[in-house]
């Protein structure tokens, strides 16, 4: 069964910030320290952020036998048609089962006007990075990032739609 793309609702919220968590716990351990994990994703995932991100960004979830297993934000088209991927993050389980793609593939349908698309990528985080560059996304550079006290190694990836 191929899983379904559709516009994320508030109904989706808990579960949003379930695979947040769960993604982010897998992608980064090892890579960036757990209270730091824990600390951004309060913020950046709290009940409010989760309101503001579904009012100001195009937000889309991943379906599979009824329940959400991923999903993808991305920012409104700036006046140059640029737009940015905030995430995309799928459970753990339902990784390297094309759903990234159907969420990127959904987004770039969905939205009007787009001709290039930014992402960040931790360089150490080698699935993401793998999976962006399959995809055609090109690095514009790479810097520092000071991450709640830990330095990131950041990778800036487009890719012209």
């Amino acid at each position: 069964m191929s899983p379904k793309i559709r516009e994320m609702t508030n109904s989706d919220i808990k579960v949003v910030q379930e695979t947040a968590t769960a993604s982010w716990h897998a992608a980064y351990e090892g890579i960036i320290p757990s209270g730091v994990q824990e600390r951004f994703l309060d913020m950046a995932y709290s009940n409010d952020m989760m309101h503001r991100k579904l009012a100001q960004s195009h937000m889309f979830v991943a379906v599979e036998g009824g329940k959400v297993i991923g999903f993808a934000e991305f920012t409104q088209p700036d006046t140059e048609g640029k737009i940015v991927l905030n995430a995309i993050y799928l459970h753990p389980d339902s990784q390297n089962k094309g759903v990234g793609t159907l969420l990127l593939e959904y987004g770039l349908e969905q939205i009007e006007g787009i001709t290039n698309i930014y992402v960040e990528v931790e360089k150490e985080n080698m699935v993401g990075r793998r999976f962006y560059d399959a995809r055609g996304f090109k690095t514009v550079k790479e810097y520092d990032d000071d991450f709640d006290g830990h330095i990131l190694k950041t990778v800036l990836m487009t890719l012209h739609v």
